[in-house]
């Protein structure tokens, strides 16, 4: 409506402004032309008011025609295209409501409507995962806390119930079971500590990180009769020592308590590539299926049963390796080994690869000596 209103007024200024008011009428006469014939004619020119009496009803039809189709065709026109929105506002009043399950499934061309309904089925998809992860870990916690609550309920009921039976008895077990509940926390703790991401990052170089831990389990492999292999080259990264140092020592801890009654072994290796460092860790062990594989990183999962031993941990070992792994932007990565037991990559970002705005990487320390006995070979290649 507003462009026909133009196109009138263009016309009105440009065109009608230049014919005469009134109408001018010529009458008959002869016209003489050379080497034609005599030509007799009659002259009749329309004032400017018989041009829009014979324009303007006509013009008001077309623009009553346009505005009929521009509404109606408009209508029809957006409701066709806003279509895909109806179902993804169906979909997204269906999340709210806490159904994650739905999902839009927009057919049709691969337009901006269609990558919009895919990217929200993805996010659906990863919700939808995601919260069932969480509901999963909260039951399992729940179980976990409970067990050594019940536990220190009975023993302080027996102590209670009979007076004179060793106290000293039930204290060591009542301090055990207070122990591994404050492992339980503190593991917890520190897993919602890498899944926040709320650390300060620094220089660390990961091979001597790794030779702490080494020295730190050095008296469990020895009992266990457990021989470690390390073999490190200097990689420096950028991140927390503090979750590094964990990260390291679950790796380690899992590798011998879950390996061979005796006489098993374990390889600890840091690589240095030329954008990133790794981390690997393999140890001699039961053959372990795919399938068990795949569900070692979540929470509360030991290996092929949910048991508790000595050593067993509180089982979030795995699990505290895949937070702090993806809170320092690495990949974690676990694999049989075809002679039994298992072999972990961890894969971080090098300092090299850095931003220019980090600090320089350190010096590296030297690296401390060996624990007593035979259950630790190590080797220090000189770095290029």
């Amino acid at each position: 409506m507003v462009a026909g209103s133009l196109l009138i007024t263009v016309v009105w200024v440009f065109l009608l402004r230049y014919v005469p008011v009134q109408a001018v009428f010529v009458p008959e006469q002869a016209v003489f032309m050379p080497d034609w014939e005599t030509l007799g004619s009659s002259t009749f020119t329309p004032g400017r008011s018989d041009l829009w009496r014979a324009f303007a009803p006509k013009a008001a039809v077309a623009l009553g025609f346009l505005l009929v189709l521009g509404l109606g065709g408009g209508w029809l026109l957006a409701g066709r295209m806003l279509a895909p929105m109806t179902q993804i506002r169906a979909a997204t009043l269906t999340a709210m409501n806490g159904s994650l399950s739905h999902r839009i499934r927009l057919e049709g061309p691969k337009d901006e409507f269609r990558e919009l309904a895919d990217s929200f089925d993805a996010m659906l998809g990863q919700l939808e995962e995601h919260v069932a992860e969480q509901q999963r870990f909260a039951a399992n916690a729940s179980h976990e806390l409970r067990t050594p609550l019940t536990i220190s309920q009975t023993l302080l009921e027996v102590a209670r119930n009979d007076p004179d039976h060793d106290h000293g008895e039930l204290l060591e077990r009542l301090c055990a079971v207070n122990t591994r509940a404050i492992d339980l926390t503190e593991a917890l703790l520190l897993l919602s500590r890498a899944d926040r991401n709320s650390f300060a990052r620094e220089t660390v170089d990961l091979s001597l990180i790794l030779e702490e831990a080494t020295e730190i389990l050095l008296p469990l492999a020895e009992k266990r009769r457990i021989t470690i292999h390390a073999s490190s080259e200097v990689t420096s990264i950028l991140g927390s020592r503090a979750l590094l140092q964990q990260l390291t020592t679950n790796l380690l801890h899992n590798a011998i308590v879950h390996n061979l009654p005796e006489d098993g072994a374990v390889w600890a290796t840091t690589k240095a590539h030329p954008n990133s460092v790794e981390l690997i860790i393999e140890n001699s062990g039961e053959q372990l299926s795919s399938p068990l594989i795949s569900t070692l990183t979540e929470p509360f999962q030991r290996g092929t049963q949910r048991i508790h031993t000595d050593l067993a941990g509180v089982g979030l070992g795995l699990a505290i390796v895949k937070s702090i792994t993806n809170a320092h932007d690495g990949t974690l990565a676990i694999a049989p080994r075809p002679e039994g037991g298992l072999r972990i990559s961890v894969r971080l970002q090098s300092l090299l690869s850095a931003p220019l705005s980090q600090p320089p990487p350190r010096a590296p320390l030297p690296l401390p000596a060996a624990g007593p006995g035979p259950a630790v070979k190590t080797a220090h290649p000189e770095p290029e």
